[in-house]
């Protein structure tokens, strides 16, 4: 990949300054009403570790009798990318002081012109594009609802002075970062916390921590130059490994079912029963429609009463028992085995950060009440109890094993920080102390356990050591989610129109290289394509390192089975590319704006090889558009091969990258693909 940004030097000066006086900890917070920087005014302990690329420093000291504050660094040496978290422990015998007001990253970059890169998240915002000048305002992101994606973004591209930073925030709950410009415009402070609402006394061997802070350095202030350093750090460093042999995860595709058992299907897969699947499957084993997963919804459960499910999955969840009405005997798990012996594993939902009807959880599941947070039918599950959280592992993993179950797929489909408000009122009244956003923190820690439980169970009996992370689409989607899985959907809105899918994909895959979204095109989420199925169009938009399909596979007499193929196929020539570096050739432009052309390129420059995406949309109007392609070589000569009709063309490096290669679509709502390798 492009490494034209890499600046090394710049990640190791950053390392070192932090490391050059307690006081140089980039973090800030208030104790016992005063506010400290770092850790002045004491003497850390020091502890260096290293080995495979890697540096990492503990720094250690006592604030007093009780408050001992470790701050934990890493610098990946190859790409020069640094990160730390913080950590908070009572080491006495009686409560701390109250804590508050921690700034996880409080720090000054120098650098004039500073401009902040970025977009906003998922839910109503559908990850839209921002540039703003910080030398004519402040800019600040807030996310208060504990689901850290939706709406706003932890992943900014700071750029300053002759470079830039690269910054994410990794905390699967609340937060808030502020940008401003300071000394006329030479330098930016950036302030941000996790946690937002914490201000609470720290009882005997009680710890909490903030969030991941990740720093990536780079050198100039080109757009798509920054964007592939990242990329190519991400998924060397952070995104999790296939399997317990450590081997890299490539891109994969998925299969649903459930659109296809011709019962009505309020959402998930509630219509499968152990009689819907077998038509489907081996429909799917007739036509060579060959994924590597099939993807078993929610709905599969008994309600915590222990009574069958028939349309309302959302408020039934909790007990993770398999409804044995649905699936008498052994015959999920026969499922399970009859699609490995067609070459798919099994990724099958859960959610298990809510909780229903508690008193039936207690009466017949051996649930507790004092592990949900709440007082309504619908209520949040404590996982940062360690009892609750041991629990939930043992329901998860205990279904996983009788099912035949290969990969985990979490949803949580409530904001939780109401819930986790509640907890911290219980705990201050119980205590009569502050504990305001403790609850936040225990439970958020304990997610981050749960998943990793998870992943060392599946890592110990041969399953995926990966994770589907959904929150209602895009809501859980920060990094250090990222190091332990990856949105097999990207947002629930995606499940809709091609045009919905061309707009996210002009800002997403920046940040996160290893995601999915649908193949199809409707106009509401849960509808099933009609007629043929996905044009050409619709799966070009849909190009990801995750693809999924769904159709009424057996129900739908139109389908056609040889454009389903000529698609996947086509994804499968063009999908390791999609791991690659990543150049949006448009603007990021809003869902309902159809009237533009859209167009995108992956390039792999070792093996010199690419693959150009262009889309004349529904309402533009030109029959023409000129795609120039920054990654192409001066002095290079490449043969450009059209997808559609194996014509080919060849043009020099300057000429695709200056004059640029011109596409003529006679029709609105078609597409153009071309695979382009240098000679």
């Amino acid at each position: 990949m492009s490494k034209k940004a890499l600046n090394v030097a710049a990640g190791k000066k950053l390392f070192q300054n932090m490391l050059s006086g307690a006081e140089k900890l980039p973090f800030t917070f208030v104790y016992g009403g005063r506010r400290h920087k770092g850790l002045e005014g004491t003497e850390p302990r020091r502890i260096t570790a290293g080995g495979g690329g890697e540096t990492k420093v503990y720094v250690t000291s006592r604030i007093d009798d009780r408050l001992s504050v470790r701050f934990e660094l890493r610098l990946v040496e190859e790409f020069g990318q640094c990160e730390y978290t913080v950590w908070f422990e009572n080491v006495g015998t009686a409560p701390t002081e109250p804590l508050s007001q921690i700034y996880a990253l409080d720090m000054v970059f120098s650098g004039s012109s500073p401009v902040l890169r970025g977009n906003l998240g998922d839910l109503g915002n559908f990850y839209a594009a921002y540039e703003h000048d910080l030398t004519k305002s402040d800019k600040i992101f807030t996310s208060n609802t504990g689901r850290p994606t939706h709406v706003v973004f932890p992943y900014f591209d700071l750029v300053h002075g002759n470079g830039g930073t690269m910054l994410a925030l990794g905390w699967a709950g609340s937060w808030q970062a502020l940008f401003s410009a300071d000394n006329y415009g030479r330098s930016t402070r950036v302030r941000a916390m996790t946690d937002i609402s914490l201000d609470t006394v720290l009882l005997p061997g009680e710890k909490i921590r903030t969030g991941l802070v990740v720093m990536l350095p780079y050198k100039g202030r080109d757009y798509f130059d920054a964007t592939n350093l990242w990329r190519e750090w991400f998924m060397k460093y952070n995104l999790p490994k296939a399997d317990g042999s450590g081997r890299q995860l490539s891109p994969l595709s998925s299969v649903f079912f459930a659109n296809d058992t011709g019962l009505p299907n309020s959402d998930g897969s509630i219509s499968e029963h152990s009689f819907t699947w077998r038509r489907t499957l081996n429909k799917l084993i007739e036509e060579e429609i060959s994924t590597d997963l099939r993807w078993f919804d929610a709905g599969w459960y008994f309600d915590p009463r222990g009574r069958t499910v028939e349309t309302d999955w959302w408020g039934t969840v909790g007990s993770w028992e398999l409804d044995s009405v649905k699936w008498p005997g052994n015959s999920f798990k026969e499922c399970s085995e009859a699609c490995h012996r067609a070459g798919m594993k099994v990724l099958t939902w859960f959610e298990p950060e809510r909780v229903t009807d508690v008193p039936s959880l207690v009466k017949n599941y051996g649930y507790k009440e004092e592990w949900s947070l709440g007082d309504g039918f619908v209520r949040a599950n404590n996982l940062g109890d360690p009892d609750c959280l041991a629990w939930t592992l043992l329901r998860i993993t205990g279904t996983m094993e009788a099912g035949g179950i290969d990969m985990y797929r979490e949803d949580n489909n409530s904001d939780p920080v109401a819930a986790w408000s509640f907890g911290d009122r219980r705990e201050t009244e119980r205590l009569e102390l502050p504990r305001a956003g403790i609850t936040e923190n225990k439970c958020v820690c304990g997610h981050y356990a749960l998943w990793d439980g998870i992943i060392r169970y599946c890592r110990e009996h041969g399953k995926c050591t990966f994770v589907d992370s959904c929150a209602s689409g895009g809501g859980r989607n920060d990094i250090e989610s990222m190091r332990r899985g990856f949105p097999m959907m990207r947002s629930d809105f995606d499940r809709t129109t091609s045009s919905m899918r061309l707009s996210q994909s002009t800002t997403l895959p920046r940040w996160l290289p290893f995601h999915g979204t649908i193949c199809k095109e409707t106009a509401t989420q849960l509808g099933a394509s009609t007629g043929a199925g996905s044009s050409p169009y619709v799966a070009r938009a849909s190009y990801l390192p995750v693809y999924n399909i769904s159709e009424a596979f057996t129900h739908n007499p139109n389908l056609d089975y040889d454009l389903m193929r000529r698609n996947f196929n086509e994804w499968k020539h063009v999908r390791q590319l999609l791991v690659k570096d990543y150049y949006p050739l448009t603007p990021w432009r809003h869902d309902t704006d159809r009237a533009h052309w859209t167009a995108w390129a992956y390039d792999d420059p070792e093996a010199g090889k690419s693959a150009l995406s262009v889309f004349r949309m529904e309402e533009a109007q030109e029959e023409s558009y000129t795609v120039r392609l920054p990654f192409a070589i001066d002095g290079a000569s490449y043969v450009l091969e059209n997808a559609d009709d194996g014509s080919t063309v060849e043009m020099s490096g300057m000429q695709l990258s200056k004059e640029g290669l011109t596409v003529t679509l006679k029709e609105p709502k078609s597409s153009a693909m071309f695979f382009i390798k240098r000679k």
